[in-house]
């Protein structure tokens, strides 16, 4: 996480909603040596638990129970100096990312389904125009057979940390003036980090 304050100051049920609409992160740990996988999760209204399931043959999966951090990151773009319009700027990069640290804990397998179940009619919800998949367009014997490639796991969540660099240190027409160049740029989901740029966080 970025150390300046300034970046930091978003609410902590602004950082939950941007990791439940995110729904997608890098799971970290520290092995032997740092271990990633990239995964689909479902974060709890309250934000205490992140639940989802890991391929059994992920080294994640082996590890036990253990401190963990799931990454979860949005937009973000390369803000050129020039934007500003403002003297003695550098360049940098913006971007919205946050942290949820916790213990991972691995789970019976018996709770596997319905967490399944629950993520692809999450997924699916948000899907407009589309009826719903579900386990019921599959036989038993193959949804059992993929289920035995998988492990349930879930991070009991302890802290979630937020950084929204969008310029905040800068004086609001400087910032605005590079929210307005964004798109010229480079980086994801450019028209999202401009507006965010244009109404940070407080």
């Amino acid at each position: 996480m970025h150390p300046n304050p300034v970046f930091r100051r978003s609410e902590r049920e602004q950082n939950i909603a941007f990791a439940q609409t995110r729904a997608f992160g890098t799971l970290c740990v520290a092995g032997e040596a740092p271990l990633l996988s990239h995964i689909p999760f479902l974060l709890s209204d309250d934000g205490s638990l992140a639940e989802f399931h890991l391929v059994r043959s992920n080294p994640i999966a082996r590890v036990g129970e253990m401190n963990a951090v799931l990454a979860v990151t949005g937009p973000d773009g390369y803000v050129s100096p020039d934007w500003y319009g403002a003297d003695q700027q550098v360049p940098t990069w913006n971007y919205v990312a946050v942290h949820l640290r916790g213990r991972l804990v691995p789970l019976e397998h018996d709770a596997l389904h319905d967490i399944l179940v629950r993520q692809s009619a999450a997924y699916e919800a948000r899907i407009d125009g589309k009826a719903p998949w579900t386990f019921d367009k599959m036989t038993p014997e193959v949804v059992t057979k993929m289920e035995r490639m998988i492990v349930p796991m879930q991070l009991e969540v302890e802290e979630i940390d937020g950084t929204w660099k969008l310029g905040q240190n800068k004086d609001d027409p400087v910032r605005e003036a590079a929210a307005a160049q964004m798109h010229t740029g480079f980086g994801q989901e450019l028209a999202e980090i401009a507006k965010l740029m244009s109404d940070p966080p407080a």
